[in-house]
C-alpha cells in the first residue's frame, strides 16, 4: 500500500509539471477596450501567446447531478471573451474527469448542476493537487447544488469553509466593474446573489456563485427566459472570472 501511495504522488507531481506552465502562459488582454475597467500591467502582458489557446473544461462528477447540462454555455462565453478581449481562446465544449491526467492540462475548470455531487478519495486528492499548484475552479450553483458542493469541497480543503468575498474583491473589478459584487441573473429563491472563495497559498483557487446562476446567461438566447441585458451582464461577469483566473 505504501508503494501505491508513492506512485500516486509521483504521478500527480509529474503531471502537474506538464500543466501548470499554463498558469505562467496565462493571457493577453486589451485593457483599453470600451467598457473595460482598467489595464493589465506590462509584466502580465508578457506572459502571453506562448501556448495553446485557452479552453474551459467542464468537470464530470458522480452522484446523480447533471454535470453535463447546457453544453452551449462555455463556447458562448469563450466567444464573448474572444470578441471583447485579445485573449487567445478556443470556443469549444470539453469535459474532464477528475481521475484523468488530462485534468492537469486545463488552467480553468467549470462545475455546475442541479443536484448531488460525490467525489472519490482519489478525485479529492487530485483536485486538491490541481488547485494548490495553480489551477482554478469556478462553481456555479444551477439550483440545488449548494449543500452538496459545500460538503465535497470540505473534503478537498478540510480546514476551510467558503468565505464570502467583499464587493471590493478584484474579481469584481479586474476587467468590467461590478460595484455590487456578482450580478443577479436568475431569481432562484429570490435571495441576494453571493460569491464565495476558497484559497490555497494565499490565492483564490475556487470561486463559487450562489443564488444567481451567471452560466445560464451564457446559454443560447432561446434556452432560458433571460433578457438580453441580463445575458450581456452575465457574459461580462464571466469575462471577469476568466480574466481573474488567468492573471492571479
Amino acid at each position: 500500500m505504501k508503494l501505491l501511495g508513492i506512485f500516486i504522488v509521483i504521478t500527480i507531481t509529474a503531471t502537474i509539471a506538464a500543466v501548470l506552465p499554463m498558469a505562467a502562459q496565462r493571457i493577453t488582454i486589451n485593457g483599453g477596450l470600451p467598457g473595460a475597467h482598467g489595464t493589465i500591467p506590462p509584466d502580465k502582458l508578457q506572459r502571453i501567446n506562448s501556448g495553446e489557446a485557452f479552453k474551459i473544461a467542464r468537470v464530470k462528477y458522480s452522484g446523480g447531478g447533471d454535470w453535463y447540462n447546457d453544453p452551449e454555455e462555455e463556447p458562448n462565453l469563450l466567444q464573448y471573451v474572444r470578441d471583447h478581449t485579445n485573449i487567445k481562446v478556443d470556443p469549444v465544449y470539453e469535459w474532464v474527469d477528475l481521475a484523468s491526467d488530462k485534468l492537469f492540462s486545463y488552467p480553468f475548470l467549470f462545475l455546475s448542476g442541479h443536484g448531488n455531487i460525490a467525489l472519490t478519495e482519489n478525485e479529492v486528492t487530485r483536485l486538491r493537487a490541481y488547485l494548490e499548484n495553480g489551477g482554478f475552479l469556478y462553481v456555479d450553483d444551477d439550483y440545488g447544488l449548494d449543500k452538496y458542493i459545500r460538503r465535497e469541497m470540505k473534503k478537498v480543503f478540510p480546514n476551510q469553509d467558503f468565505t464570502e468575498l467583499p464587493f471590493s474583491h478584484g474579481i469584481y473589478h479586474c476587467f468590467y466593474d461590478f460595484p455590487n459584487g456578482c450580478p443577479k441573473i436568475m431569481e432562484h429563491d429570490g435571495k441576494p446573489a453571493q460569491g464565495f472563495g476558497l484559497f490555497a497559498n494565499g490565492r483564490m483557487c475556487v470561486y463559487y456563485t450562489y443564488q444567481t446562476d451567471p452560466s445560464d446567461g451564457w446559454n443560447d438566447a432561446d434556452v432560458h427566459e433571460i433578457s438580453e441585458d441580463k445575458r450581456q451582464e452575465a457574459f461580462r461577469f464571466g469575462t471577469n472570472i476568466v480574466v481573474w483566473a488567468l492573471t492571479n
